[in-house]
């Protein structure tokens, strides 16, 4: 390509078809090339090829090189003059002598010529082309056939004007995008050189014949081209790509969520914690009277008797003596069957000091063992229900355990045992009622009241099926409700001292013989006692008293007994010598009799 013009090559033509093309004069405005093509800048035809001749040369007329830069525009750079043998020039044979010719002239006796407009070019610049005329006068002979140009092409290719089926594709021109210019802001109009452009907006049709569209930048819409897409808007995306965001965030915060939720994170967990502080605590608090009171209990393991059993005691004194009561070592026949654990593990064999039925107590000591810490001694009569009670024992044998309450009840008369049948087993105790848990193995515990002093000695339990000590090793051992009772300290604290002291204990007693089967509101005197004897002992504190068979008593003391038992219970809770005043009815009077105790030898 030159200047922006293809270059169409084809095959050399046949001699057939060469025959048919004629071959045009050169002129001053127009040639044809050896191409086919009509060059509009004034360059000449290049010769046929012919074979070589011995003719001599002809020097022609050199004209002076054409300098108007408007003739030479777009023009390849060629020679001045072009040497034509004089046979392509006028048809004449190879003797003659050849022409020299100068671009612009056209020799005198040049065939006559046609000019004719060239299809797609302005009216009043249109490039013309020049064809030969045959002269009028001119003989049909004396005009011989022109030489063909080219060979004759065997695929009909044709050899000048159009492009063959292997011509290359034309380049495809597309404008860049229009840039707007800045608001307010007119653009200088470029300069001019050539003809007058068409308005803006205007398509400028493309040339005739022309293979493709011609690009005119000045056009609006680039006539020829295709629309370019529309141009999506970035709002739209952006809004999107928002959406499409949040979406993502939000399904992966809910697996995270999901993940941590189900296995408790995704890292090394660290829990907070306080830091170390003090470890005292408040000597009325249940921890502080724990920590002061569980060194002076114990826990009893008792063999003997075919059966075996776990009960708890306390150190009385630093000589070794353990306050427990008497069904947790009544079967014990020797020390080799009782063993003393001590709350810091040691160990010790005990022998039994003396033991009471009739109030359930019994005193075992150990020896050879050190460092004895013996608990306080409350006052049991300073006692008011609802004050806060700790109680310490070893139920079903887990040592050292603690439980809370509180005072339930106080006065509370309560029997317990009666194994034997004959009634000497059983015991008659005005207990201290609690709600502080109790268990088979807390009998013989203390129950400490908020300074850490013994108040009671844990004894009895109210299962839901009957009343019970809950010692011993049956399958169907009570466990604890809340009722809980305690023999009272200041009894418990008069029997252990007369069981250390002499090994037995004295029971107060007022000389008589009680109907049992009494079922009338108060104690009954029986018409006659054991064995047929007298109901009332001659001599005894009630025959002193003026008390007479068939009496019914009502109340010791000013407190209400309802039965026997409450009564004995009542009489027990004193101490042998003490003063009592008794309220009864005697044939439908109310009466009131003053006695002293006396004292028995309890078993």
């Amino acid at each position: 390509m030159e200047n922006g013009k293809p270059n169409w090559w084809s095959r050399p033509s046949s001699a057939p078809e060469a025959a048919r093309i004629p071959t045009p004069p050169p002129t001053g405005d127009r040639a044809e090339d050896a191409t086919g093509t009509h060059d509009t800048d004034g360059d000449f035809p290049l010769p046929a090829p012919q074979p070589p001749t011995e003719a001599p040369a002809a020097t022609g007329t050199a004209a002076p090189d054409v300098t108007d830069p408007a003739a030479r525009t777009g023009a390849p750079d060629l020679p001045d003059t072009t040497d034509v043998p004089d046979e392509a020039a006028t048809g004449e044979t190879a003797d003659a002598p050849a022409v020299r010719l100068t671009k612009g002239e056209t020799p005198a006796d040049a065939a006559p010529t046609e000019t004719l407009p060239v299809a797609g070019a302005p009216a009043d610049a249109a490039p013309t082309e020049t064809l030969p005329v045959a002269a009028a006068d001119a003989p049909q002979s004396a005009q011989p056939a022109p030489a063909p140009l080219h060979a004759p092409d065997e695929y009909r290719t044709p050899p000048y004007g159009e492009p063959g089926p292997w011509a290359p594709a034309p380049p495809v021109q597309r404008h860049p995008a229009p840039v707007p210019p800045p608001r307010g802001h007119v653009p200088p109009a470029p300069p001019h050189h050539g003809p007058p452009h068409p308005a803006p907006g205007a398509a400028v049709p493309p040339p005739a014949g022309a293979p493709w569209g011609q690009y005119d930048p000045w056009t609006a819409g680039g006539a020829g081209l295709p629309p370019l897409p529309p141009r999506k808007s970035r709002k739209g995306l952006a809004l999107a790509g928002a959406l499409l965001l949040a979406l993502v965030t939000g399904v992966i915060g809910g697996g995270i969520g999901a993940y941590v939720e189900r296995n408790g994170g995704i890292t090394t967990v660290e829990l907070p914690q306080a830091a170390g502080g003090d470890t005292d605590r408040a000597p009325d608090s249940v921890a502080g009277i724990a920590a002061s009171a569980l060194p002076g209990v114990v826990t009893l393991h008792v063999k003997g008797g075919g059966s075996s059993g776990t009960g708890t005691g306390f150190v009385l004194d630093t000589k070794g003596h353990i306050l427990t009561n008497n069904h947790v070592v009544d079967g014990a026949e020797s020390s080799r069957d009782i063993s003393v654990t001590f709350s810091s593990g040691e160990t010790a064999r005990a022998r039994v000091v003396g033991k009471d039925t009739g109030y359930d107590l019994a005193v075992v000591q150990v020896t050879g063992v050190s460092g004895l810490k013996p608990l306080p001694l409350g006052n049991s009569e300073d006692v008011r229900v609802g004050d806060p009670v700790v109680a310490i024992g070893a139920p079903f044998d887990l040592s050292n355990t603690v439980t809370s309450g509180i005072i339930s009840a106080k006065e509370r008369p309560i029997t317990a045992g009666g194994e034997k049948g004959d009634g000497s087993d059983i015991s008659y105790v005005d207990a201290l009622q609690t709600d502080a848990p109790i268990n088979p193995g807390n009998s013989g515990g203390p129950l400490l009241d908020a300074k850490g002093r013994v108040i009671g000695i844990n004894s009895a339990i109210r299962a839901a099926g009957g009343s019970g000590d809950g010692e011993g090793d049956g399958a169907s051992q009570p466990g604890s409700i809340g009722l809980g009772f305690a023999i009272p300290i200041n009894q418990g604290k008069r029997v252990a001292e007369e069981l250390i002291n002499t090994g037995k204990a004295t029971h107060p007693v007022i000389g008589v013989s009680l109907d049992m089967q009494f079922n009338g509101d108060g104690a009954r005197v029986g018409e006659k006692g054991k064995d047929g004897s007298a109901s009332v002992t001659p001599g005894g504190p009630a025959a002193t008293a003026g008390l007479r068979p068939g009496d019914v008593i009502t109340k010791v003391d000013g407190q209400r007994v309802h039965n026997g038992e409450e009564l004995i219970v009542k009489i027990r809770a004193h101490r042998p010598g003490d003063r009592l005043e008794l309220t009864l009815t005697r044939g439908g009077k109310e009466l009131t009799k003053t006695l002293t105790l006396g004292s028995s030898q309890g078993t």
